[in-house]
């Protein structure tokens, strides 16, 4: 088996060095935005690190890997995040190298296109729209009634997402949605809005090889039901056997109908009265520690099986042969954000909230000193805290017990100057 060169395209973090690590010999190159080159790791590793401005046409992102490939042929391409999914998946039309399709990635992305596959392939149905002003979000909920979600056409991390059930309140939403990150198509003036999903989230972890899917774990979500961040995540999720049956057999149609063959993939839904329906899906592995959850609650490194997938090796029939032995306890996570903005002085209960036992972990996202503010989205929180349990619901409360232990001093962020004439 001959030496590798893998085309990383986008940052990775520690993905692109376990490529390095399992295959001794393997060579990779990162190609990404400009804004990622100070997050990539161990960069004086890489082969060549190279960079485009993220509003550079995919021509130029095309011609520039082309390039280096005349020079110096890739023998695989990789992408481990949302960033830049897009330009591998054209890239990897245009040099042959195999990826997911640039229509996959499409239909991935865009949350509109998405509802409109999954509706043409008979999987499910869910009320949408492409809205394109605050006034016609506001004259779409005065003419259905009831309540919607709005969010980002190709958001992440929640930022942006809101529930609307007052046409008043549609411009503010209407402005805090189109404000938001996106994964890489910016800058367009459409919402997305849906019906409201009432009923348990789940995320589904699978993993896809040749077009064959088998899901890994269920994971039972938490989330905040004004911003919809998420709040804690446990797996097992506690569902009766008949209705995961229904979860692995619906989120396999819609790996299928959106034409995901291969990797690794995290679909979130929505446990509704008429059955599963899908939030959105992301071909990359999932956030929030899952991964690390996943692989203590079930023995399965998704990971692993991620950087083995990228350099050609099969995982299916391991990860099955590992699925069919008893995993380990439940795991938990659970996350705190700060109840208003400001300045962090320092956090105390650390201590206490690690002295609830070996096997609970607790983490800050944040430093002393660093602003932060109020939960808006997954980068907002400011810790986290992961527990086991004999069965998820007691491995939730260990987890929320630890967060709830810690204490944020914070200080508050100054009152902006104001005119004393209108203090009177």
């Amino acid at each position: 088996m001959g030496h590798e060169h893998v085309l990383v395209v986008g940052g990775g973090r520690e993905l692109p060095g376990l490529l390095r690590q399992h295959r001794p010999g393997t060579r990779t190159s990162v190609l990404c935005q400009l804004s990622l080159l100070p997050k990539i790791r161990q960069a004086g590793e890489h082969a060549r690190v190279f960079s485009l401005p993220a509003d550079s046409p995919d021509e130029e992102w095309i011609a520039l890997a082309r390039a280096v490939h005349e020079r110096d042929p890739f023998t695989r391409l990789a992408t481990f995040g949302e960033r830049d999914q897009w330009r591998a998946a054209v890239i990897g039309a245009a040099l042959g190298l195999r990826t997911h399709s640039p229509d996959t990635i499409a239909a991935v992305h865009d949350k509109r296109r998405m509802r409109e596959v999954l509706a043409v392939a008979g999987v499910e149905q869910v009320r949408c729209a492409l809205l394109g002003s605050a006034e016609e979000l506001a004259s779409w909920v005065e003419e259905h009634g009831g309540r919607w979600v709005v969010k980002p056409v190709d958001g992440s991390g929640s930022a942006g997402v809101a529930l609307l059930d007052d046409p008043v309140q549609a411009p503010r939403v209407y402005q805090r949605c189109v404000a938001s990150r996106h994964t890489g198509r910016t800058g367009a003036p459409e919402v997305l809005v849906e019906e409201y999903l009432t009923g348990p989230q789940i995320s589904v972890e699978a993993l896809s090889e040749d077009g064959e899917h088998q899901v890994v774990a269920v994971t039972r979500k938490y989330s905040d039901p004004v911003t919809f961040v998420e709040l804690g995540h446990v797996i097992p999720a506690p569902l009766p056997t008949a209705e995961r049956e229904a979860v692995v057999s619906h989120v396999a149609r819609v790996l299928t109908a959106l034409g995901i063959r291969d990797g690794v993939s995290h679909t979130e839904l929505v446990l509704t009265e008429h059955g599963p329906r899908t939030i959105e899906t992301h071909v990359r592995p999932a956030g929030d520690e899952i991964p690390y959850l996943v692989h203590d609650a079930t023995g399965v490194d998704m990971l692993d099986c991620l950087v083995r997938q990228t350099l050609g090796e099969p995982v299916l029939e391991a990860v099955r042969e590992r699925l069919s032995r008893p995993g380990g306890p439940a795991q938990a996570i659970w996350f705190g954000a700060a109840p208003c903005a400001g300045r962090l002085l320092r956090v105390d209960g650390l201590d206490q909230a690690r002295a609830l036992g070996p096997d609970v972990r607790v983490e800050l996202e944040v430093a002393e000193g660093d602003e932060v503010g109020e939960l808006a989205d997954s980068g907002s929180r400011v810790l986290w805290a992961r527990a086991t349990g004999e069965d998820p619901e007691t491995a939730v409360r260990r987890a929320r017990e630890a967060v709830a232990r810690c204490r944020l001093v914070l200080s508050a962020a100054p009152v902006p100057d104001q005119d004393p004439g209108n203090l009177l």
